[in-house]
């Protein structure tokens, strides 16, 4: 079997297998729990490529996984889930509002500093 780059995208089956979803009746690795978390959680969004066959990027499968972890390890409910996944979006999005006002105010302050060294120059 040729092992794929870390960067490829995945099939479904790849996913499940790696995430260990599997059929307890049959063995056979399980991939309609994908497509149903696919409904539920508006993070998953794999790309549909020619033959409508899904692919899943790191990103998308990093998901897949936190979402398998809280539902399967931790015990939570599906909205449980969801809420966990939207306050970690918030997050997200608070640590880049962060990192760019702090950018945005060491860019003053160097401006600052560069005017006093101009004045003292003089």
């Amino acid at each position: 079997m040729i092992k794929k780059e870390n960067e490829a995208y995945k099939t479904i089956s790849e996913v499940a297998e790696e995430l260990n979803l599997v059929n307890l009746k049959s063995g056979k690795v399980s991939t309609h729990t994908l497509r149903f978390w696919e409904k539920e959680f508006k993070q998953i969004k794999p790309k549909i490529f020619a033959g409508n066959r899904r692919y899943y990027d790191i990103k998308t499968i990093e998901i897949l996984k936190k979402i398998k972890y809280l539902l399967k390890d931790k015990g939570m409910t599906i909205k449980g889930v969801k809420n966990q996944l939207l306050i970690d979006e918030s997050d997200l999005d608070v640590s880049t509002n962060t990192t760019i006002n702090t950018k945005n105010i060491l860019k003053s302050k160097i401006r600052k500093i560069s005017k006093i060294i101009k004045e003292l120059k003089k």
